[in-house]
């Protein structure tokens, strides 16, 4: 009688919790359960934001910056949520992406936008992105995420604020649909949403099935470089197998928005975007370091490194990660101001804290103080041995950590943890000057111009016409005809 008596009242609160839960989509005007509040939602969005800029930095140039925001706030006017304050920000990175976070902040990369060749094909990816926050996708598939266990989790879920259990979910989910998507139906929809949304604003929806179709040859070109290199390829979170033409489901919905046209109008404004994009950084850039080969440099803090061969890097504004391949060791590289006279080994016994210290001694890459140890780290999966170094150059303490995969032995990846921090040096006057990031020109074709003649004269060390092809929409073959404009790469 107890135990049924419990089940009785835990199913009490759980259908009373049920039905406060409850909302109206924006979009399907349809009544649905979820697990966050519009205040709750637009509070996380705030929250991340913050933290989306710390990762990865906002692009600065002001100019295109107040564009694209101008461009998103068209778009977004005509959507399913109006009434909410949209902030659209392109992050300085190279990698290929856009996202939303809950509450109308979207993001857009310098990488993706070298892709786009019109005004109406960066109003797509807007538009796609603004439908994932008019949908609630981020909620809705949070909600679904904790459906089967929400008896067991109501009570730490629904409470104020963000620091809660849910809380932390919830980001987990978004991290995850920013890689990866949000799965077929979800990113079907917010296409749908987003041909619709760019359509009333007149631009031709056709431009939606142009820039994914770009985006799916960017795949196919990434997976081929990324295979050349032995890295994993950085590619859009794309939901299609095939190439995006040979989706009945998405025709479809752009062939619904085709039917909203605003009197008619079929805009791209491709001189326009041009105009905005010409002498954007393409690839790396000098506030995130430069990777060539298997080298790492980066000017603003003036050293260089190499790493070995097959090894793939992911920078981030803290700290750099030098992965091996199939994610079976990696090291990691930070940075900490020295306000104190002391040795390298002081500074990892007493500032890092490591004990335990085996197969130490003193390092002196390129002349400079070092220390370098083998000690304990504590890891989510339990404690294990892994390779520390400490280099001190221009008043900073450079901190290295080579860790390798649970069940594997730090000695198998030792030589190449120390092989790495041996090479780290000053920048010569040489490697400075060869340090110059990459621009997107945009030029008239002149007569005779070909994609393998450009390619000759890029500075891509490798793929150049392929590269050059996918910028300009022309990977699967044909040339640009004279006098029309084209994006070179200098």
């Amino acid at each position: 009688m107890r135990r049924t008596a419990r089940v009785l009242a835990i199913l009490g609160v759980a259908a009373a919790f049920l039905a406060s839960g409850c909302a109206t989509n924006p979009v399907s005007k349809r009544s649905e359960f979820v697990l966050m509040s519009e205040e709750q939602e637009l509070a996380l969005g705030r929250q991340m934001h913050a933290e989306v800029l710390q990762e990865y930095g906002e692009y600065k140039d002001p100019k295109l910056q107040a564009y694209v925001q101008q461009v998103g706030e068209r778009v977004a006017a005509l959507s399913d949520r109006p009434q909410l304050i949209y902030r659209f920000t392109i992050l300085d990175s190279p990698e290929v992406n856009a996202f939303a976070l809950p509450g109308g902040y979207i993001y857009i990369t310098r990488g993706i936008m070298a892709y786009f060749n019109s005004e109406a094909e960066l109003a797509a990816v807007l538009g796609h992105e603004i439908g994932h926050v008019t949908a609630r996708h981020a909620v809705r598939q949070y909600t679904a995420a904790q459906a089967t266990g929400i008896i067991a989790t109501i009570g730490s879920i629904f409470v104020p604020g963000l620091g809660s259990y849910g809380g932390s979910q919830l980001i987990n989910v978004l991290g995850t649909a920013m890689l990866r998507g949000y799965g077929r139906e979800h990113e079907l929809e917010a296409d749908g949403l987003g041909a619709k949304y760019m359509a009333k604003e007149g631009y031709d929806p056709m431009a939606m099935l142009n820039v994914l179709g770009t985006l799916k040859n960017q795949e196919i070109l990434e997976n081929r470089i990324a295979r050349q290199e032995g890295r994993e390829p950085r590619v859009y979170h794309g939901v299609f197998s095939t190439h995006p033409d040979n989706d009945t489901r998405l025709q479809e919905l752009v062939g619904e928005a085709r039917q909203l046209q605003a009197g008619g109008a079929k805009r791209l404004d491709r001189e326009r975007y041009y105009s905005y994009i010409d002498g954007m950084i393409v690839g790396d850039s000098p506030r995130e370091g430069f990777v060539r080969g298997n080298a790492f440099y980066h000017p603003d803090l003036g050293f260089g490194l190499h790493f070995p061969k097959g090894w793939s890097v992911k920078n981030y504004p803290d700290r750099i990660l030098f992965v091996a391949p199939g994610g079976k060791a990696m090291m990691q590289m930070g940075a900490e101001d020295l306000n104190k006279r002391m040795s390298p080994k002081q500074f990892m016994t007493e500032k890092m804290g490591l004990k335990k210290l085996s197969y130490d001694g003193a390092i002196s890459p390129a002349g400079l103080d070092g220390y370098t140890a083998v000690a304990p780290a504590r890891t989510s999966k339990g404690t294990r041995e892994a390779r520390f170094s400490v280099v001190f150059f221009d008043k900073k303490a450079y901190l290295f950590a080579g860790l390798v995969d649970a069940g594997g032995s730090v000695a198998v990846y030792d030589n190449a943890f120390l092989d790495t921090v041996s090479s780290f040096h000053p920048l010569t006057t040489r490697e400075r000057e060869s340090l110059k990031p990459l621009h997107l020109r945009i030029t008239p074709a002149a007569p005779g111009d070909s994609f393998g003649r450009l390619a000759s004269r890029s500075p891509y060390e490798t793929n150049a016409e392929a590269r050059l092809r996918l910028l300009n929409g022309y990977f699967r073959g044909g040339e640009v005809p004279a006098g029309d404009l084209m994006k070179v790469v200098e």
